[in-house]
């Protein structure tokens, strides 16, 4: 741990390490003037000779030894400020209670836990997977710090703090012969089974409304509840899909699925939010873990842009 208000402690200590001020300024990525000038004025202020200057290198004095000894121990005293810093702040303790809906089981939410975890092991996690409804009530009634949701109602209740929309498209296996077209029409999928949401999935309700719209209704379909059954029976190639991108947003950009986004003035997309409850007070490991949240969702929003057609 390095001291945040000494850079010459910085320099000190990598050159009593190496031995040396090229490895020292290669290892601080600085030059090794700017380490030597550092040296040289401690010196001068502090009137001792800190290193031997030996044709192999340098070598600490005894007035270096002892500086050095004293520098480690400030460094290890240090780390204990830190750790108090921490509990001031709420980082050292505590646990974070959070919603999410299932169809996030398998994102962008597995890389900021394994950063949370990495970075803050002390921390408990609970996590609520549950529909879009209860997990908006239990933001609302101060049961979870925060919630992931699709299309948030109760906005008087609800402080949205990030969202992403997501259009709905047709989500077809990569080796599947309608891969290849740029846009898909609904008459270029009558022969194939369209596996469809089943309620209480949310996506149903706009799946629905817009088959009855193009006065469209397939001949072959399996409808299914669960998100995670509809991929599946996408990847034994039993039809294609209509779901929304977020629904089959990792397969989507690992190449397994290609998806086509569906023109239609009337048909609105998915917005998947980020809420808390307005006047909720956040823990500070909360919010840190909600601003990490919020930046892997604009990644998503640039992933998706490059995999849906214009």
């Amino acid at each position: 741990m390095t001291l945040p208000f000494s850079r010459f402690a910085d320099y000190f200590i990598a050159v009593a390490q190496t031995g040396s001020l090229r490895k020292a300024a290669d290892q601080l990525f600085i030059s090794v003037s700017a380490v030597h000038r550092q040296i040289v004025l401690a010196e001068q202020q502090l009137g001792v000779t800190l290193f031997e200057r030996l044709p192999n290198g340098l070598k600490l004095t005894l007035a270096g030894e002892l500086l050095y000894a004293d520098l480690r121990n400030w460094q290890k005293a240090f780390q204990v400020t830190q750790k108090r810093l921490h509990e001031i702040q709420g980082l050292q303790r505590g646990s974070i209670e959070f919603g999410m809906i299932s169809a996030l089981s398998n994102s962008f939410l597995s890389t900021v836990m394994q950063s949370a975890v990495q970075q803050y092991p002390w921390i408990n996690f609970n996590i609520r997977v549950l529909d879009s409804e209860r997990i908006a009530d239990r933001v609302i009634n101060a049961e979870l710090d925060f919630g992931l949701i699709l299309n948030p109602k109760h906005q008087h209740q609800l402080q949205v703090s990030a969202f992403v929309e997501m259009p709905l498209g047709f989500v077809i296996p990569s080796q599947h012969h309608l891969a290849h077209k740029e846009k898909i029409y609904f008459s270029d999928t009558l022969t194939f089974h369209h596996i469809l949401p089943a309620e209480p999935l949310m996506i149903h309700d706009h799946v629905t409304a817009l088959y009855k719209k193009q006065d469209f209704y397939p001949q072959h379909k399996i409808e299914c509840n669960d998100i995670h059954m509809m991929i599946s029976l996408l990847r034994q190639h039993l039809g294609i899909g209509i779901m929304s991108y977020l629904d089959a947003s990792p397969h989507i950009e690992n190449g397994e699925f290609v998806f086509r986004a569906i023109q239609d003035k009337g048909l609105y997309p998915v917005t998947l939010a980020l809420c808390v409850a307005p006047k909720r007070q956040l823990s500070r490991i909360a919010q840190i873990m909600m601003n990490q949240i919020i930046t892997e969702m604009e990644a998503l929003k640039s992933r998706m842009l490059k995999h849906i057609d214009p």
